[in-house]
């Protein structure tokens, strides 16, 4: 089969390679119809390129059709329609029975101290195969995938892979409610998600981006656009502007490590990717640090005793933060990865119903077939073309 293959740092090329097997008795083979481009996948090409290794296949967003099940697959046969979580949760454990499938302890990576495996990453996260693929294998098939309906175009389900999830935790994790004030940071996939599901819960939603076809997308669902143009802008005037003085009553991070602009990230990869994995991997995990110019910004903007959630992704192990503050302004702060299968049932009534409410069927900016995938990761890491979210169809 054909898939999108990590080669390098900033080097990703499609490949022939062997089509997945069953390797456990309750896995599903899919048959990959659409499979989505996450900023997520860049910090893989960039930051966090010193634990892949040359041949990994990369992508997390997954959906398509069954093609082979093992034989203690009981909920799924050939020809279902399924959408595929990009964290790999069993469903069973007492993690996922408290919400947390991101914390699964039956596919936790316990000697690297994370969490649940996910599809498409590195070794820190299982190295599983992923699926920007033309077939993908998916274990825990009678609790993993979701099936969804036949007739609605790909792009109505898709994005329960990651980015709706993602979004509607956000949004949860906030704790915002009607005429309450919400700043997103960050207007890619999921801060664009997250505005539209607060816009419907009622919520005044700002956000903040530097790149102006971003802001005009959010704009077009109801959210006032907040230029970023220097790290010296005036994001903290416009809010405080736009709440007395008082600040927003919750701030989403979006934008977490970013996956470019950062000297010391840069810097400690480019030192590290000399050394054998032996040495690098333990280095990384105990000395990076990230560029956190986002996330004191939320805690800068967020009102006394408002709450920040961090739904973007961060990698540093040494990250300074400035608990002073923190304290004394009484800040709430949650965050993690999305539990995909905690989330997926009510938003998926949600994308039943008539006329798309949180238009994911004009979500994705580029349609792209598999075999452009390099060019796309370039431009997607350097937000050319009004790129916003790409989704390969193999």
């Amino acid at each position: 089969m054909k898939a999108v293959t990590w080669q390098a740092r900033h080097s990703v090329s499609v490949e022939e390679v062997p089509d997945p097997t069953l390797r456990r008795r309750d896995d599903a083979i899919i048959a990959v119809t659409s499979t989505g481009l996450c900023g997520s996948d860049l910090h893989l090409y960039d930051p966090l390129s010193p634990f892949m290794r040359p041949g990994d296949i990369v992508g997390h967003e997954a959906m398509g059709v069954v093609v082979e099940v093992g034989p203690d697959v009981r909920t799924l046969r050939p020809g279902d329609r399924v959408v595929v979580p990009f964290n790999i949760s069993c469903g069973t454990c007492w993690m996922c029975g408290q919400g947390l499938h991101s914390q699964c302890e039956t596919t936790q990576n316990v000697e690297h101290g994370t969490g649940a495996s996910l599809f498409g990453s590195s070794t820190l996260y299982g190295g599983v195969p992923g699926g920007q693929a033309e077939y993908l294998r998916v274990p825990f098939a009678d609790t993993l995938p979701i099936k969804v309906p036949h007739g609605p175009p790909d792009d109505r389900f898709l994005f329960l892979s990651d980015v709706l999830p993602t979004a509607w935790q956000a949004v949860e994790y906030a704790d915002v409610g009607p005429d309450d004030t919400l700043l997103v940071l960050g207007a890619g996939p999921i801060g664009d998600m997250a505005a539209r599901i607060a816009i419907q819960k009622g919520c005044r939603v700002l956000v903040a981006d530097p790149v102006p076809e971003r802001l005009a997308r959010v704009a077009s669902y109801g959210a006032e656009p907040v230029p970023m143009l220097s790290p010296d802008d005036r994001v903290l005037d416009v809010v405080r502007g736009a709440t007395k003085g008082r600040g927003a009553d919750a701030v989403i991070d979006a934008v977490g490590m970013e996956a470019h602009g950062s000297p010391v990230i840069d810097g400690v990869a480019l030192a590290a990717g000399a050394l054998p994995h032996s040495v690098r991997e333990p280095m990384l995990r105990k000395a990076g640090v990230d560029r956190l110019a986002a996330l004191h910004l939320a805690l800068d903007a967020v009102r006394r005793g408002g709450t920040v959630s961090v739904i973007g992704v961060y990698g540093g192990a040494m990250d300074p933060m400035p608990l002073m503050e923190m304290f004394d302004k009484q800040v709430q702060l949650r965050m993690g990865q999305a539990n995909v299968r905690a989330w997926s049932d009510q938003i998926l009534a949600r994308l039943l119903e008539d006329g798309d409410p949180l238009g994911v069927e004009q979500f994705a900016t580029h349609h792209l077939p598999l075999e452009q995938a390099p060019g796309a990761y370039r431009d997607f890491r350097n937000k050319k073309d009004g790129m916003v979210k790409v989704v390969f169809q193999p």
